[in-house]
């Protein structure tokens, strides 16, 4: 299979095409509707992530990402760059100092950066490597937590199954290395001059938490059923009869 339509099958996704109708109608709320959230997105984030009770299971991640403030981003995961992809998770990336607040049994879902910028896995596209590196220094110290949606690795053609937490890739001999080509090729990086132009980096200040990534061990992501509350909706709750 040609490159081409190995890129076209990823992104097959079942339903009927886009009307005329719906075409016309998407044309009109774009030129009406604020996007303000949408519009803060303001770069591109490649990097892989694997499933957290199963690193045998490995996906490129295309994050698109936007700041909330000095200390958080957020930012909307796609299976590649291009206008067809996929939305298929979440991620959230926060500071040093934000993740060493949160509760011991919260750290375990985060996974460190400090690997996957030093090594090059982590890249800004076709950026420019002052800028590039500017913000590798800072991505270097954070935490991020990551769920996918979108089980594309198994060939899904709609975001099938529960939610599931992600982990990214801490040391050497990790990550499949048709994945890393693949996805070399395609951006046009080189990991190892981008391995080397990082050596001087350096990660969180306290050290890698050992809660982090795990705390080292697999989690594996659960849907269980409990009793639902019946209980009738406080006083102040609005009722509206039909």
């Amino acid at each position: 299979m040609s490159k081409k339509k190995e890129s076209e099958a990823e992104v097959a996704v079942d339903g009927q095409p886009i009307t005329t109708g719906t075409s016309l109608c998407d044309t009109a709320t774009a030129a009406i509707q604020n996007f303000a959230p949408i519009n803060k997105i303001h770069q591109h984030l490649c990097a892989f992530h694997f499933y957290s009770d199963d690193m045998s299971r490995q996906v490129e991640a295309h994050h698109f990402c936007g700041h909330q403030n000095e200390e958080m981003r957020q930012c909307l995961i796609y299976d590649s760059p291009e206008k067809k992809s996929r939305l298929i998770g979440v991620e959230y990336i926060i500071s040093e100092n934000l993740y060493l607040t949160l509760p011991d049994e919260e750290k375990r879902l985060w996974h460190s950066h400090l690997y996957e910028v030093k090594s090059g896995l982590l890249f800004l596209p076709k950026v420019p490597s002052p800028i590039h590196r500017k913000d590798m220094e800072t991505v270097c110290k954070t935490y991020g937590k990551v769920f996918h949606f979108w089980q594309v690795d198994k060939g899904h053609s709609l975001p099938l199954g529960i939610p599931q937490l992600m982990m990214a890739f801490t040391r050497d001999g990790q990550i499949y290395d048709h994945l890393q080509q693949s996805c070399a090729e395609r951006m046009g990086i080189d990991y190892e001059e981008e391995r080397k132009s990082r050596e001087y980096m350096t990660g969180p200040e306290h050290g890698i938490h050992p809660l982090a990534n795990g705390g080292g061990k697999g989690l594996h992501t659960l849907l269980r059923e409990v009793p639902l509350n019946h209980h009738s909706p406080p006083p102040s709750a609005t009722r509206a009869s039909v």
